[in-house]
């Protein structure tokens, strides 16, 4: 039997600055990367968001609640990645 943490650190925390990461890596595709492969720099840094979600959940170490905090931040920087492609998108097609 395991004793119960008295106080438990607050794991929410991870799961923000993964959505924040993804972010950063969003805004440094579309400096950096020519418009004909934004897409695919988009998905490899949503491979590094997904990644880095598992690094920060296993550097909590706590078990409890583990997967649904991972799929939190990945889903998370899914949909931040998403509507910065959709940004993407939008500014290719207004005339400039």
């Amino acid at each position: 039997m395991s004793t119960p943490e008295l106080a438990p650190r607050r794991t929410f925390g991870g799961v923000i600055a993964v959505w924040i990461a993804a972010a950063v890596i969003g805004v440094a595709v579309g400096v950096f990367a020519p418009a004909d492969a934004r897409a695919s720099w988009l998905v490899a840094g949503l491979g590094v968001s997904v990644v880095l979600s598992f690094a920060v959940q296993l550097a909590y170490g706590r078990s409890q609640g583990f997967t649904q905090r991972v799929a939190a931040g990945a889903l998370g920087a899914l949909f931040v990645l998403g509507v910065i492609s959709l940004g993407f998108g939008l500014a290719g097609v207004v005339p400039g």
